[in-house]
């Protein structure tokens, strides 16, 4: 006997805040408990295998029941979200969607118009009945009669339910009293609720599928399986069977055994299921005539009498044979055929034939063609088909027809629709259509992160929806280094919140960071991607979760990058930026002997220095070497300034032995380290002096030496002495002509050399005759001389004339030459103006980007020098 147990839904509590802080137990106190997972359960228990649709009925229930109480309600056609004052109307066909009383109103009479003017493009008469609406989710048609005018409650026993804040929204708060499914006679016990209604909780005794159990067992799960075997007699009534017990007819029998055909000529061995059959021979059975025999194949019981007894007619059927043999063919009664062809409009035109008439007519007849553009004669039996495209717009009022020779039905649009829908996240899959689109029938589930607390709204309205609230600690670890001195948070809906610890990480400079954690965060499961809108910040965000520490932000005293003590700056840890100071370097170049004079800059080769464009080496010493040599000379160093002592000196001097005789050429280094002796005697070439004696035209005859010849009174040579004609002639010594000089009373000193010993001797008697016959001999020859050398001077003359005449007359030239001469003189000095003129503008254009080129070089270089700190 069944039990009448109502089960009600506890009262729904008023909507929560949106904090998730874990706030004391007095907040908790007079939260209402949720029942519904425990009123599901047992349900769930008892439904068996999740993909049997009672199950599924549950999960919509109760997905339908938390969506509601949560506000997460949104229509399909606007996908806006269903308030609780809104009249809303739910299909109670098969998806139990909630939609906008008047968005369901709007969407009926848009269908049921356009099914009206496609009917009308097809001149098809159609009435309220036959015209229908869809369900925009699940597609059930609905009649025009049964378009939603009015506001009922999810049972629809109360019209325009009244808005109360402690049930169900949309619901009348009374039991909801609906027959149940598979039609057990019993009434939805639940309170008035959207989506289907459960399986029948009530107890009844009923049996399993085979019959041998009886038990009690609820009403919407009556039907079960012993897990025995079925023994139910088989469709053969032969063998029982022998699977578990189940629901539905008993499967085929599978026994094999050996059977006959229906003729009884051939035995097989086949399955019982399978245990009537045919075989391929013909009966071949003598008819009753006795003349012929059964044309039939292999068939069950007698052949029946043979076809070619009592009357017959020839094969047209035109004449009338009685009494004839059945073993007598009918003879032809030679008229028209006028059998009626497979055209049907024209007869056979042959004689009385027998066996089938021609297949095709070839009667030649004028046809149209299918869109009436084209007419022809053809045979009968031929179609005519125009290559005219159709022009006309189908069904779906976007696309041509486009098929070869319409006749006008143009059939459905094949384009798919492939429009953007209403969610914004897919695309229309439907065939082209005239009208919006349907919503998109996806529902989209938010969950918190364990899972446990969810609801499914549609599809594009996620993005509207509250998050769901769990009051279970999340169960997700935290990856930053506080994961062991974090606070836990209650279980929520995308990724973990940050932690709002301080970081305190320690920098490799030393210090620590002291901005909140920002470490990474665990991310959100991939099936609870979809996040609500955005909150507004009103202030920037100190960190983005999951980067690393910020650069170092203390504040330190730091150098330039010369080292210069009194240039310190008050500079950010992290800042590499060098700076430079007013300073002269003042770094000891590498020469060891100057400074360097370029601004404060940092050193390449100093490892504390950062690799920066400040860093350069200091300035080369390009001066002259000014160091004393050693030993001293007066050639300077070759080297520039350098470091150390002076390479020695390997400069030649040249320096003339004492008798100037010959030039000697040595090393400087070598002549400078010998004291003075040593030097004098280097000079010395070795052989004789070579200098000429003071007093005469000899040499001396000393070796080579220091100062004034010895003794030059003293010169023992030999000198020829003449007398005034130089007639007479003497040797003499040179000490001796000097002598004689000296007593004359003229300096040796005084006299030329080519008068040297000339008239110390007297001449005599033969001197003065000689003398005479010489001057007369040298007039006749300075006579003759004179005389030869007089032709030779004038011919010189001569020529000077002819030449100057031929010259004279090369310059006379006509007017007309003297013109062109003096215009391209005049065309030369302007040329030459010119050419001055453009080298003095380009020259001039080449200072000034000259000027600008080093004025800009000399920009970069301070910019090098002094840059921005």
């Amino acid at each position: 006997m069944a039990t009448s147990n109502t089960t009600l839904l506890p009262p729904l509590s008023p909507p929560s805040s949106d904090s998730d802080s874990d706030s004391g137990t007095s907040s908790r106190q007079h939260q209402h408990t949720d029942l519904s997972c425990t009123i599901f359960k047992s349900y769930l228990e008892l439904t068996g295998h999740q993909s049997s649709p009672q199950h599924q009925d549950l999960i919509k229930i109760q997905s339908f029941l938390t969506s509601s109480r949560s506000g997460a309600l949104s229509c399909l056609i606007c996908l806006e979200r269903i308030k609780p004052t809104d009249p809303t109307w739910s299909c109670s066909s098969r998806c139990f969607a909630v939609f906008h009383l008047l968005c369901i109103q709007s969407w009926a009479h848009q269908s049921s118009n356009l099914a009206a003017a496609r009917a009308a493009s097809r001149a098809a008469t159609l009435n309220d009945d036959t015209l229908r609406w869809h369900c925009p989710k699940c597609r059930i048609e609905y009649p025009k009669s049964q378009t939603p005018k009015y506001y009922y409650c999810f049972c629809g026993k109360l019209e325009n339910p009244p808005h109360d804040p402690w049930i169900l929204p949309h619901s009348c708060g009374e039991i909801c009293g609906r027959p149940l499914t598979y039609n057990c006679g019993h009434e939805c016990l639940l309170l008035c609720h959207p989506g289907p209604c459960p399986s029948c909780p009530k107890l009844v005794k009923t049996k399993c599928y085979c019959g041998a159990k009886e038990d009690v067992r609820r009403c919407g799960f009556k039907d079960f399986s012993c897990k025995g075997v079925c023994r139910k007699t088989l469709a053969c009534g032969s063998h029982r069977c022998g699977e578990i017990c189940h629901d539905g007819d008993c499967p085929m029998c599978r026994k094999k055994g050996v059977y006959k055909c229906q003729c009884g000529k051939v035995e097989l061995e086949r399955e019982c299921c399978e245990r009537i059959f045919r075989c391929e021979n013909p009966c071949q059975k003598l008819l009753g005539c006795g003349r012929h025999v059964c044309e039939r194949g292999c068939h069950k019981g007698k052949c029946g009498e043979c076809p070619l007894q009592g009357k017959r007619t020839c094969p047209c059927g035109k004449r009338v044979y009685e009494g004839m043999a059945c073993d007598v063919a009918v003879p032809l009664c030679g008229a028209t055929c006028d059998k009626l062809l497979s055209c049907g409009f024209h007869r056979c035109p042959e004689r009385c034939h027998r066996g089938p008439c021609i297949e095709t007519c070839r009667t030649v007849v004028t046809k149209s063609c299918r869109c009436g553009s084209a007419r022809k004669q053809i045979p009968c039996y031929q179609d005519l088909t125009c290559e005219r495209k159709c022009q006309n717009v189908r069904d779906c009022g976007r696309h041509a027809c486009k098929r070869r020779c319409c006749d006008g039905d143009c059939p459905p649009c094949s384009e798919i629709c492939d429009r953007r829908l209403r969610c914004r996240n897919h695309k229309c899959p439907a065939p082209c259509h005239r009208g919006a689109c349907s919503p998109c029938p996806l529902m989209v589930m938010i969950s918190c992160s364990c899972g446990e607390t969810h609801f499914e709204v549609p599809c594009g309205t996620e993005t509207e929806q509250k998050p769901p609230k769990c009051p279970k600690r999340c169960r997700v670890a935290p990856l930053c280094t506080h994961r062991l001195i974090c606070k836990p948070h209650k279980c929520h809906y995308g990724a973990c919140p940050p932690c709002r610890l301080i970081c305190d990480e320690e920098y490799s400079c030393g210090h620590k960071c002291k901005l909140r954690c920002h470490g990474p965060r665990p991310p959100a499961l991939p099936e609870f991607t979809l996040k609500p809108k955005k909150k507004k910040s009103s202030h920037e965000a100190e960190h983005t979760p999951g980067t690393l520490c910020p650069p170092c932000p203390e504040l330190l005293w730091r150098s330039c990058v010369g080292n210069h003590i009194g240039a310190e700056r008050m500079m950010i840890c992290s800042n590499p930026a060098e700076f430079s100071c007013d300073n002269l370097c003042g770094t000891l170049l590498s020469c060891g002997n100057h400074y360097c004079t370029k601004i404060c800059h940092a050193l390449k080769s100093d490892s504390k220095s950062y690799s920066s464009v400040l860093a350069e080496s200091c300035e080369e010493c390009n001066l002259p070497c000014q160091k004393e040599r050693s030993p001293p000379c007066l050639h300077p160093c070759p080297l520039v300034c350098h470091p150390g002592e002076c390479p020695p000196c390997h400069s030649l001097l040249k320096r003339a032995c004492h008798c100037g005789a010959m030039v000697h050429a040595l090393k400087c280094i070598y002549y400078n380290s010998l004291d003075e002796r040593e030097q004098m005697a280097v000079r010395s070439c070795g052989g004789p002096c070579h200098r000429k004696l003071p007093n005469c035209t000899h040499l001396c005859p000393e070796i080579c030496h220091r100062g004034q010849c010895p003794s030059p009174d003293k010169c023992s040579k030999k000198v020829i002495v003449r007398c005034g004609c130089q007639t007479l002639k003497k040797e003499w010594s040179c000490k001796d002509v000097q002598e004689a000089y000296r007593n004359a009373g003229s300096d040796p000193k005084d006299v030329p050399k080519t008068h040297f010993g000339l008239g110390l001797l007297p001449c005599d008697t033969d001197c003065r005759s000689k003398m005479k016959i010489t001057d007369s001999e040298l007039q006749l020859r300075k006579s003759v001389v004179t005389q030869k050398k007089e032709p030779d001077g004038e011919k010189p003359v001569a020529k000077r004339r002819r030449r100057r005449e031929r010259v004279q007359e090369d310059k006379k030239v006509s007017r007309l030459q003297v013109i062109s001469g003096a215009t391209r003189k005049v065309l030369l000095i302007v040329i030459i103006l010119v050419t001055l003129i453009a080298v003095a503008y380009c020259g001039y254009n080449g200072l000034l980007w000259l000027s600008d080129w080093m004025n800009e070089a000399e920009l970069q270089r301070q910019r090098r020098i002094y840059p921005r700190i």
